[in-house]
């Protein structure tokens, strides 16, 4: 497996914050049902859901917990079909861990509201492979462990909500600034989670992805990264004004 390759899925289901749910149906032959779900990621980059218990496609994972996510990444290009897309197949089963939740509510604050029903519950799907259609000619299968981190994540997830609180607190210019590296120009972006390659922001409904040119171990180097990205983000932009 190619760098670009894992690399292009990972930033797939890092960077969307929605995807399709296919799962086998409970009560026929196994039909495949595909439902709108909002995603996050646990700091191992596996996708984190909020599902009912009353929905149809919880109860299509009782009986069978294996299930598909489709992320699209071709909103907004003239050619979707030259855009990526990765389906990503493995099995869901529901978590109690709190730092599932953390992440998942910092990345769908609205989900707050009903989170705490009782027929709601956190899932983890774990990745067993997973294909990859990246632009004609770029269609491959990926394997689970391409799907994992380059970097053991576990010390940026244990500085990341001390990270996203002094950033949000004290640093909302360079927030605004790794928003107009990533295309942006609105005011008002939050930083809401960090991982070893990357940082994730929100502005109302919107949600953007800012990658890291290289995988950070721990806290040290994520601020590292951080700050060499605001004076790149300045040094760019003085070059637009000039």
């Amino acid at each position: 497996m190619t760098d670009d390759i894992a690399t292009t899925a990972r930033r797939l289901v890092r960077a969307l914050d929605r995807a399709t749910l296919a799962t086998g149906q409970h009560d026929g032959d196994g039909w495949p049902y595909a439902s709108l779900v909002m995603v996050a990621t646990d700091a191992a980059g596996c996708p984190l859901l909020l599902l009912s218990g009353l929905a149809e496609h919880t109860r299509n994972l009782g009986v069978d917990d294996r299930a598909c996510l489709l992320f699209d990444g071709t909103a907004g290009l003239d050619r979707p079909l030259a855009g990526p897309r990765l389906s990503v197949m493995g099995r869901i089963q529901a978590t109690d861990d709190p730092a599932a939740r953390d992440r998942y509510l910092a990345r769908h604050p609205d989900a707050a509201l009903y989170a705490g029903f009782g027929d709601f519950r956190f899932h983890r799907l774990v990745p067993e492979r997973a294909h990859l259609v990246a632009g004609f000619g770029r269609i491959r299968w990926v394997a689970a462990g391409d799907l994992a981190p380059p970097a053991e994540p576990s010390a940026v997830a244990a500085a990341e909500a001390d990270i996203v609180a002094h950033m949000n607190e004290d640093h909302a210019a360079a927030i605004q600034l790794y928003a107009r590296m990533g295309g942006s120009r609105e005011l008002g972006w939050r930083m809401t989670g960090v991982d070893v390659e990357g940082i994730d922001l929100r502005l109302g409904g919107q949600v953007l992805r800012v990658d890291f040119d290289q995988p950070c171990a721990d806290a040290g180097a994520v601020r590292m990264e951080l700050v060499r990205q605001v004076r790149a983000a300045r040094a760019r932009f003085a070059q637009t004004a000039a």
